[in-house]
């Protein structure tokens, strides 16, 4: 991988302060804040979904399955990637995929084990898809930004090993909420028919899902995140299988 996983500026906490439940099923959006809302009467920080932003790299083309299993580790932090996974990598969010009905769930993991299992579906899956690397994969990563209401930023402002930063207590169920906020959001970019000029035609293409055959995996990593001018940034990664370079 080219990218570095990078230490995280602040902390962001999470707490089960609305039951263990791990998964979530697609869900319309307002069941989704009402949801929300009520996990932040519960004591959940109130940081809600802003918007989806591709930078000026968003695209890495996979053309081997040597190179997807090193993506697919990278994003699960296991074998060789095992080493970057801190105590915040139970924030992030990964695609589960039920081999046999290809119904995908969302949910954090808890353990190495758990992202382990994970990795093994995700070869699983591969195998199924039977990807043309001669046509190539596409690996996608978006800036999904987050804000707060304003003041809010300083009610979460803590010191930790000497330093001012900020703790962002959130449930399991408002991150899942979260991330169906950042899905819905990159769901919507193909009917919105906005053009990114700093992409080329085929990364347009592919902006658009046109000539995407399958999704292979997705994961919102909320263990490597900025936070500046009262904005958070996270990535959310999707492995494309494509039709055609």
């Amino acid at each position: 991988m080219d990218q570095q996983i990078c230490s995280c500026p602040f902390l962001l906490l999470p707490v089960n302060v609305s039951g263990s439940g791990k998964e979530i099923d697609v869900e319309s959006l307002r069941d989704v804040r009402r949801a929300m809302e009520r996990e932040v009467k519960k004591g959940s920080c109130p940081l809600m979904f802003d918007r989806l932003e591709f930078g000026s790299k968003p695209f890495q083309i996979i053309t081997s399955e040597e190179k997807l299993d090193e993506v697919l580790a990278y994003l699960l932090r296991v074998k060789t990637f095992r080493q970057y996974a801190e105590k915040t990598i139970i924030n992030n969010v990964y695609m589960d995929v039920n081999v046999f009905c290809k119904n995908p769930k969302f949910k954090r993991t808890y353990s190495v084990i758990d992202r382990e299992k994970i990795y093994a579906k995700a070869q699983m899956y591969k195998k199924l898809l039977h990807p043309d690397y001669s046509s190539g994969l596409s690996l996608e990563t978006v800036q999904c930004i987050f804000t707060l209401p304003e003041g809010e930023a300083e009610k979460y402002r803590i010191t930790h090993d000497g330093q001012e930063t900020y703790a962002f207590i959130m449930s399991n169920r408002y991150i899942l909420g979260l991330f169906t906020h950042c899905e819905a959001a990159r769901k919507s970019v193909v009917s919105d028919g906005v053009e990114y000029g700093h992409l080329t035609e085929q990364e347009q293409k592919i902006v658009r899902l046109d000539g995407v055959k399958d999704v292979l995996f997705q994961a919102l990593l909320l263990d490597d995140v900025e936070y500046d001018n009262h904005e958070l940034s996270a990535n959310l990664h999707t492995i494309y299988c494509l039709n055609e370079k």
